[in-house]
């Protein structure tokens, strides 16, 4: 729709010919979603819903820093007692003590982060012991 309103018509009419025009060629139908319900018509109004969906899709987080790190190691510490290997369960808990190591030497803007880094010896121990073994690889 890059073609100027012609003088003389009035702009109603000239939008419903554009949009007629674009109907004929097709041009709704082949948007993304066309024939489906909009997304979030059951939910109450919320403003800022295209800035959400469009953090979601982009996959960012809404969470300030030292809660995104509180968040992160309670996952870490979930995935754990999932890992396959010692050497699996050192790195994962190695990562994340990296980042509260850093964290705690800077806070992050925010509530207080209330973490100290996993003691990894004590959490290979505990991975070790729901596993029934101690089976030791690196």
């Amino acid at each position: 729709m890059t073609e100027r309103k012609p003088t003389g018509v009035s702009f109603e009419s000239w939008v419903d010919k554009q949009i007629r025009d674009s109907e004929q060629r097709g041009d709704f139908s082949r948007l993304p979603g066309f024939g489906k319900p909009l997304p979030g018509l059951d939910r109450p109004y919320d403003e800022t819903w295209w800035i959400k969906s469009k953090m979601q899709r982009e996959g960012l987080s809404v969470l300030p820093p030292a809660l995104a790190l509180r968040k992160k190691a309670e996952d870490v510490r979930e995935a754990v007692s999932q890992a396959c290997s010692e050497g699996e369960v050192r790195r994962m808990l190695a990562e994340v003590n990296e980042e509260i190591e850093a964290a705690i030497r800077r806070p992050p803007p925010g509530p207080l982060l209330n973490l100290r880094p996993f003691d990894i010896d004590a959490v290979v121990q505990e991975w070790r012991a729901g596993r029934g073994g101690t089976a030791r690889d690196t």
